[in-house]
């Protein structure tokens, strides 16, 4: 009977993020299973990010990446990436030696804290939107940090502020270098005109 050495490898899972939120064991069991059926040992499974994709895969917008490290024969990593080719839950796996990347590095990634691994996936909440503040009966005390725009429009002087505006290349451009130029350009015309 012939021995075989395990090798370690590296693998990143890409599952779809809205299954993951769904049923986040469920997911974690089928990349297991695909493992398993490989005769492969996991060493370290653990949620890597959640991500928008660079481009749609299928129906798939955003992806959440799973990191395994695992050990098993060489000639059974075709294996996994043909199961994860057949499997409707994993979109896609990359599968990858270990050998020339530094043991201090995976080590790293291998002895991550508890709470992060297996850790549910991220929930993204919107930024809270400002709330306009109460009105009260008393008034209030103007306040030291105030803008320098600010207090010279209380004395009376008119201080433009540069706004951002979508430029025909896509690019944003500064409003007021543009009124500027366009200021430039009317004068020179009433003194041509003149």
């Amino acid at each position: 009977m012939e021995t075989v050495a395990k090798r370690l490898y590296e693998a990143m899972f890409l599952i779809d993020s809205a299954q993951a939120a769904a049923d986040w064991e469920g997911m974690l069991s089928v990349i297991n299973n695909i493992l398993q059926r490989a005769d492969a040992e996991v060493v370290s499974m653990r949620k890597w990010q959640e991500r928008k994709l660079a481009y749609n895969i299928g129906r798939n917008t955003r992806g959440t990446y799973i990191l395994c490290y695992f050990k098993a024969d060489s000639r059974r990593v075709s294996g996994i990436e043909k199961d994860v080719q057949l499997s409707e839950k994993v979109i896609r796996v990359l599968v990858l030696t270990t050998e020339k990347r530094p043991a201090e590095m995976i080590e790293k990634d291998i002895n991550v804290p508890e709470e992060k691994v297996f850790g549910p996936p991220v929930v993204r909440n919107e930024p809270e939107k400002p709330t306009p503040a109460a009105a009260s009966d008393t008034p209030s005390a103007p306040s030291d940090s105030v803008d320098a725009a600010d207090s010279k429009e209380e004395e009376g002087d008119k201080v433009e502020k540069p706004t951002l505006v979508a430029a025909s290349d896509g690019v944003a451009a500064d409003d007021s270098k543009a009124d500027e130029g366009d200021k430039a350009e009317a004068e020179e015309k009433e003194e041509t005109a003149g």
